[in-house]
């Protein structure tokens, strides 16, 4: 069944570009059956009412509330990538596993510091249908790391980095249902002053493992690591 993103079911009309999806490509027809998702946790079962290919009507059949929720939330801010394609990638593969907050950050040794936010909501949109979530993350402006010290809450707080220094795995720190925060610097990591004021702000300092991961590849781990923890049954 085709799936549509809709982010406001009391109108009871599919947006444009899906509408246009729905008629033109799909060929939907009159009382064709539809999934919705609202990005905010609501699931809904739908009948098509009015295959307009600018504004397709439908009704609700069914409703599931809170589809999906978890009892843990993920925040990583994350460097963006001198590739954007990289970034993108992240933000793509996050979604689909599982996140529910993502923030661009401006390091000291960051090479980018421009990021398209339309691009990455599109790209989060695709994700989460493909993945059926009724959940969306969110996409916080571009912030500097300064401003993120300054403004942030999390019951867990870690930052990655690569220096040769006292750190733990993340997979032996995160405790299950807690809301957890994690830095990911550029590819030129974060400056030793940077890691210093993070772990003076209450971050511990945490490792992904033996290997050199690049900023994307990092993020990913990270995010697959809560998600493991969390959906574990031991």
């Amino acid at each position: 069944m085709a799936l549509f993103y809709v982010p406001n079911i009391a109108l009871s009309v599919l947006p444009e570009e899906e509408s246009q999806h729905a008629v033109k490509v799909l060929r939907l027809q009159n009382g064709d059956k539809i999934t919705l998702v609202d990005g905010v946790g609501g699931y809904y079962e739908a009948r098509i009412t009015n295959p307009h290919p600018k504004h397709c009507g439908f009704e609700i059949i069914e409703t599931k509330p809170e589809f999906g929720k978890r009892d843990y939330k993920l925040h990583i801010a994350i460097a963006p990538t001198k590739n954007i394609e990289r970034l993108e990638w992240f933000i793509e593969k996050a979604t689909e596993i599982g996140i529910d907050e993502i923030t661009p950050i401006i390091c000291r040794f960051s090479e980018r510091k421009i990021v398209k936010e339309e691009r990455l909501e599109k790209i989060i949109v695709s994700a989460a249908k493909q993945s059926l979530k009724a959940y969306f993350p969110q996409l916080n402006p571009l912030c500097t790391f300064d401003e993120l010290m300054k403004n942030h809450q999390a019951d867990q707080k870690f930052i990655a980095h690569c220096y040769e220094q006292d750190k733990r795995l993340l997979q032996t720190e995160i405790k299950k249902s807690t809301d957890v925060l994690i830095l990911i610097g550029p590819e030129g990591d974060f400056s030793l002053e940077e890691v210093e004021k993070a772990i003076a702000g209450g971050f511990v300092p945490v490792s992904l493992g033996d290997s050199r991961l690049r900023t994307e590849t990092a993020g990913v781990v990270a995010c697959h690591t809560v998600a493991l923890i969390n959906q574990s049954i031991i």
